[in-house]
């Protein structure tokens, strides 16, 4: 059980309408347990829509990218729960595969599956942005052989969002979702972690 109950339906007709924009349209899903906590707090939830929305709708990067940032930051977060709503939904219509997924889940994560050099390149920097809060010139110089400013600048927000939603899910003790990909047995783990 969360730390925090997630609200029940039927919802009143603001945040119904609220979490129909939290949720893409016609998922077969009841509104998620994060989105409908968060709703315990509206002027929090609705300042959060904001930027979440406009990560994962009108982003700077490629899909695919942006979903492997997301299954990074949320696997070396130890967040399941996270991890297990994008596994199962906008990682596979962004075109990763099972076993891309699953080396997110690794301590090396390009030893575990062949990687575009500018995949490889963004797991390096959320691997090193995790471990230090910093990233090197040679990760930096990495990263712009591939990416523009303003890619670079989003893929700065994404990684810090994703670990802001990492810890909100990891504080609240939220259980995987029912149809959520399960997270790996075991979470990556490093050295000095």
């Amino acid at each position: 059980m969360p730390r925090i109950e997630p609200l029940h339906p039927p919802y009143p007709a603001a945040v119904d309408q609220s979490l129909r924009r939290w949720m893409p349209p016609d998922v077969p899903h009841e509104p998620l347990t994060l989105f409908r906590v968060l709703h315990r707090n509206p002027e929090l939830t609705s300042r959060m829509f904001a930027l979440g929305s406009g990560l994962l709708g009108h982003g700077l990067l490629p899909a695919a990218d942006r979903e492997i940032v997301i299954a990074r930051v949320t696997a070396r977060a130890g967040c399941a729960y996270e991890w297990g709503v994008h596994a199962a939904t906008l990682a596979r219509q962004a075109g990763l595969t099972e076993d891309q997924l699953r080396a997110t889940t690794e301590t090396d994560p390009t030893a575990a599956t062949s990687w575009l050099p500018r995949h490889a390149a963004l797991l390096a920097a959320v691997d090193e942005l995790h471990d230090t809060a910093r990233l090197s010139q040679p990760a930096w110089d990495a990263l712009r052989v591939h990416y523009e400013d303003d890619q670079l600048l989003e893929f700065l927000v994404l990684t810090g969002w994703y670990r802001t939603i990492s810890h909100l899910a990891n504080g609240l003790q939220l259980e995987e979702e029912a149809w959520g990909t399960p997270f790996p047995a075991t979470p990556v783990s490093r050295p000095g972690d």
